[in-house]
């Protein structure tokens, strides 16, 4: 059995914070937290816009959703391959590779003359995204102490909530300079961010002689078969499609175009503003999820917080009112911030401290991606045919599949000094 490994479905017993001093932040993550901030910032920056870029080349609010889920489609066909590159190469190389080779894809789409051309580019992005998003979650999991690794994980995507909150709305206002504006700043954004991890992370390993091959080598991997041996695994990749298809598809394709149908002229600026109030509700509950998370365990944030998210998913396409739109938007925001740093504790308990777990982490963002994929085409038929509320709802419905699944993961406390959460 690795070294690692246990019967349990979380390899490693969650440590009470509160009964030891707890250990820093390491500097390769803090490095990577930064890095997270701007690629968010011109993430958000182009998001309320690229929907509405779409539809600029006379297209339907389907094909326009496409443009949202070919980035994840290609996310999700990558993904074997940037586990396996990940594991190979280290964690630092392929995620400068893959920041790159989206801020390339991203200033060709600001290039767009067409509607395939813009789906082309869009896709490309794809391929990048997932060697930076899947190298990221594998150097975190393998170098967070177990004892804060719920408040590592709210940092983490904390800082890409920071850059959410900002970014949605400078979108909505460099509407006003075009459609592609935006874009060519985005793709300078995750410029600064490779160069930021470059410089910053990459040579922090100074002080070692094995280059980054070697020292992917050196580093043990988890089997994926290890992994579906625990049941908070198999419930994570079925929260993370949920999530996947509400968080990262429906509403990052939908909103927008509801938002200038429901609400005409304002429908612009309200596009940006509800994202970023998304980010807002997502940030304060991430104040509170990591202690949450670390003291209480994985499974209840999860449940509480993807039941708010399904619940306001599946109201916000029915309401006709600008102050109910932006509560719901907050109440979503919230949901999801308190599952997040859950969802990504869990996932790091099962590669555990040391581990390389890039085939495990990429599987997770597969099920995520591929839940980003299916939702925006879908709900974006059932819009075209019977409105924007139906597609909210079948959407906010689905979410409940994610929460059946972690309710049938057992969770206990034990009785010891330490009276911990674990999952059995």
């Amino acid at each position: 059995m690795p070294k690692n490994a246990s019967t349990s479905d979380f390899p490693e017993k969650p440590v009470n914070p509160d009964l030891r001093k707890l250990p820093s932040v390491p500097r390769e993550i803090r490095v990577l937290v930064a890095a997270a901030f701007v690629v968010a910032l011109g993430f958000g920056l182009i998001a309320p816009i690229l929907p509405q870029f779409a539809t600029s080349f006379n297209v339907g609010v389907a094909a326009a959703s496409v443009i949202v889920s070919i980035f994840a489609f290609a996310r999700l066909i990558f993904a074997p391959v940037s586990g396996k590159l990940t594991d190979r190469l280290g964690e630092p190389t392929v995620y400068v590779t893959g920041v790159l080779i989206v801020a390339a894809s991203t200033i060709l789409c600001g290039f767009a003359q067409s509607y395939t051309q813009l789906l082309i580019f869009r896709g490309l992005g794809g391929l990048g995204s997932t060697m930076f998003t899947v190298s990221a979650m594998a150097l975190i999991a393998r170098m967070s102490p177990r004892e804060i690794r719920g408040r590592i994980a709210g940092l983490y995507s904390g800082s890409f909530l920071l850059g959410n909150v900002a970014g949605p709305v400078l979108g909505s206002f460099a509407a006003g300079m075009g459609f592609r504006i935006p874009f060519f700043i985005y793709g300078g954004a995750l410029i600064v961010a490779a160069s930021i991890v470059y410089f910053s992370l990459s040579h922090s390993r100074g002080a070692t002689e094995k280059s980054a091959a070697e020292e992917a080598v050196a580093v043990e991997r988890i089997p994926l078969s290890e992994a579906w041996g625990a049941a908070s695994f198999k419930a994570a990749l079925v929260s993370g499609f949920t999530n996947g298809w509400m968080a990262f598809g429906v509403r990052m394709s939908l909103i927008p175009l509801f938002a200038v149908a429901a609400f005409a002229s304002k429908g612009t600026l309200l596009a940006g503003l509800a994202l970023a109030i998304f980010a807002v509700g997502n940030g304060a509950a991430l104040t509170v999820a990591g202690r949450l998370t670390d003291t209480y365990g994985r499974r209840l944030p999860i449940l509480v917080g993807l039941s708010i998210a399904s619940l306001s998913t599946a109201a916000i396409g029915w309401v006709d009112n600008i102050p109910w739109f932006i509560a719901l938007s907050v109440i979503g925001g919230v949901g999801t911030g308190l599952m997040g740093p859950a969802q990504q504790a869990a996932i790091a308990d099962v590669v555990g401290q040391g581990r390389n777990g890039g085939k495990v982490l990429a599987t997770f963002q597969m099920a995520t991606d591929f839940g980003s994929i299916i939702g925006p085409i879908l709900a974006g038929l059932i819009a075209d045919q019977v409105g924007f509320g139906w597609a909210f709802t079948v959407s906010g419905a689905l979410g409940f599949f994610g929460v059946l699944a972690w309710l049938l993961v057992k969770e206990k406390r034990e009785t010891s000094n330490l009276d911990t959460p674990t999952i059995s």
